[in-house]
Formats: C-alpha cells, sequence, structure tokens
C-alpha cells in the first residue's frame, strides 16, 4: 500500500482491478487537508483521465517484473523484442508503447514489464543517442548564442536543438522529457 502523498511521476497503481501509471502529481493544500491531484494513465486503455484524492487514502502499488529484452524490429503496427536470457520473443503493438516508440532503435536495450505474467510496456533508459537526419544548417557563430531549432531524429521524433548541431550529429535525448542532453 502506498498513500495518496507518496506517488511520483511514474508510479503504478491498481485502481478498481485496472493498472494506472501516474503521468502527473500535484500537492494541493486545503484550508484543513491536504489533496493530491493526479492525472493517471490507463496502462492497457492508455485513455489518460484525472483524479483528486485525499492525503490519507491508501492506494495499492502494482509490483510489476522487469526483464531485460533487445528491441528487434518494427513490422507495421507490432513491434517484435527478444529476452537476452531466455531468447524468448515477445511482441507489443503500438499502441501498448506510447511514447516509447519515438525513442526506440533496432538493437537497442531496454526492460519489458509484467505484471502478473501479462506484459503491461517497456522500460526505456533515461537517455539515448539518436542521429539528427534533418535539421537546418548551423553557421558560424552559432554557438555563442543560446537559441534552438528543431531536429528530426532518425526515430521520427523532432527535438529542440542547439544552432551548432548539424544533420548527421548524434546526440543524447532524455526520454522522460524529450530534450536535448549532449552531443553523444
Amino acid at each position: 500500500m502506498i498513500s495518496a502523498t507518496e506517488l511520483r511521476r511514474g508510479v503504478i497503481v491498481e485502481l478498481d482491478g485496472k493498472l494506472y501509471q501516474v503521468m502527473d502529481y500535484q500537492h494541493v493544500k486545503q484550508k484543513r487537508t491536504a489533496l493530491a491531484r493526479v492525472k493517471l494513465r490507463d496502462v492497457q486503455g492508455g485513455h489518460t483521465f484525472e483524479r483528486t484524492f485525499q492525503s490519507s487514502e491508501k492506494l495499492v502499488r502494482a509490483r510489476l517484473e522487469l526483464r531485460d529484452v533487445q528491441y528487434l524490429y518494427g513490422e507495421g503496427d507490432l513491434h517484435h523484442f527478444m529476452d537476452q536470457e531466455t531468447f524468448e520473443q515477445a511482441s507489443l503493438n503500438t499502441e501498448q508503447l506510447g511514447e516509447a516508440i519515438n525513442y526506440m532503435k533496432e538493437g537497442m536495450s531496454l526492460q519489458l514489464s509484467t505484471y502478473k505474467g501479462d506484459i503491461i510496456g517497456v522500460e526505456l533508459p533515461v537517455a539515448v543517442e539518436l542521429e539528427v537526419t534533418d535539421t537546418e544548417p548551423g553557421f558560424k557563430g552559432d554557438t555563442a548564442t543560446a537559441g534552438t531549432k528543431p531536429a528530426t531524429m532518425e526515430t521520427g521524433i523532432t527535438v529542440q536543438v542547439p544552432l551548432f548541431v548539424n544533420q548527421g550529429d548524434v546526440i543524447k535525448v532524455d526520454t522522460r522529457t524529450g530534450e536535448y542532453l549532449e552531443r553523444a
């Protein structure tokens, strides 16, 4: 059990027999009580909603099992993974992967999360290295300013990068926020 005040972004809880991931958390103080305003995403359904909990409410925290897997390839709506210990293969559709699909490339290692034997989704590393496939060219002197420009990565996601980053560069991107971290 976990109290509503202990909820944080990324925590998965069980409500009414379904799994929900905390997407956003706000602690709100009122006259007599404290509240937790939480944005939840249905892990299997994908829809999001907001709910408010009293600070004294207790929730069931879901215990997920994590297995190391390698992303093999995507084929239409299905994406295939291989367990690195047993070499068994598993498939997830694009809806189950959610935002993670924007950071996955073939051959990368991630963790597959399961709950009571059912595959829930994947856990990405904090930062991934992606190649810039399209961006405006940088010019001499661009490193002196703090401006940014949009750049399209090899996975199709668009990231705001500093002006000195050029097409073909490999950069590190934070998978939690989608922000540029540094050149790789």
